[in-house]
């Protein structure tokens, strides 16, 4: 892979004419607002020749030319033992773990910490060789700070199987959120575009060009300063969840990236968002049985519940 800056040439679209710099560049390319303002920034960016503005308004047509960064050296797996990775069903075809706080789906660019696929290679688990090289046989991904549910493909078959049934949304992939406050309604569907973030690279946020996404949400007990909730995916975006309750002006306890109240979280004794994957129901590749998986709340989850209950008592 060349590690070399790549330059781009392109007309102006149509449906980008008037738009500033930075977000028809965001548009264009896929990256954050904050990213082309830094390579219009640093003179990388050209309309008709002349070096351009990030809030400069493009015209239909223009002759747009970008010099990309280089992409990052692709990321190696490193097989490492995982504590608190569970493996709660295994066969040919696929492995369903419940993964820890803490850990990643697989390794990325930035990332030193341990892995959900590196722990599955440590412990001498075979899998899938389809999809980039980093994430070979990861069909979905948990965050880092979220804990719970994750299938792996271990077989061919099955990679391609898991995914169709991803973008089909057949798969049940349900949470357990605890939210501040009280949602109104408190059973309820937020559909709402996803997008990173117009400022901030780390985050994602409600944008109004963004990825078509959908989040169901059905109240399983409310507290006197949190909801707990029951949460069905219909899309899978980065920070879905935790985007979609932020902007409901509800976020997920002790998710400090999205607003929640850091006082609350301290007292709780939280140091990540109260978010768990618990449920993942899924089409079996091998025969078509449909199978279920569920997981408890880890200790810290439970006992943050415990001190919410008690104080409503």
């Amino acid at each position: 892979m060349s590690t070399l800056p790549q330059t781009r040439s392109l007309p102006v679209p149509d449906g980008l004419e008037g738009e500033r710099l930075d977000a028809a560049l965001a548009r264009l390319f896929g990256f954050s607002r904050t990213k082309a303002a830094e390579l219009a920034a640093t003179g990388k960016v050209l309309l008709d020749g002349s070096a351009a503005g990030k809030s400069e308004r493009v015209r239909a047509g223009s002759w747009l030319e970008v010099e990309l960064p280089a992409p990052p050296a692709p990321v190696q797996v490193v097989p490492e033992s995982v504590p608190g990775l569970r493996v709660v069903y295994d066969d040919d075809h696929v492995v369903v773990v419940d993964k820890p706080v803490g850990v990643a789906a697989h390794p990325s660019p930035g990332w030193t910490g341990p892995t959900v696929i590196g722990g599955l290679a440590a412990a001498g688990y075979r899998i899938s060789t389809s999809g980039a090289a980093e994430r070979q046989g990861v069909v979905h991904r948990l965050d880092v700070g979220t804990s719970g549910l994750m299938v792996v493909a271990k077989s061919e078959i099955a990679y391609t199987l898991l995914k169709q049934q991803f973008r089909e949304r057949t798969v049940d992939k349900r949470y357990h959120a605890l939210v501040q406050g009280h949602p109104d309604p408190m059973r309820g569907t937020v559909d709402a575009p996803i997008d990173r973030h117009p400022q901030h690279d780390y985050k994602w946020a409600v944008v109004a060009e963004g990825r078509p996404s959908v989040t169901h949400y059905d109240a399983i007990e409310a507290f006197r300063a949190a909801s707990l909730l029951d949460i069905k995916l219909e899309t899978g975006r980065t920070h879905q969840i935790r985007v979609h309750m932020a902007a409901l002006r509800h976020p997920c306890v002790g998710d400090l990236t999205y607003g929640a109240d850091p006082t609350l979280a301290k007292r709780l004794g939280l140091t990540r968002q109260w978010l768990h994957a618990v449920r993942l129901g899924f089409t079996h590749p091998e025969d078509a049985r449909w199978v279920e998986f569920v997981s408890d709340y880890p200790q810290d989850l439970a006992g943050a519940l415990e001190k919410v209950r008690a104080d409503s008592a």
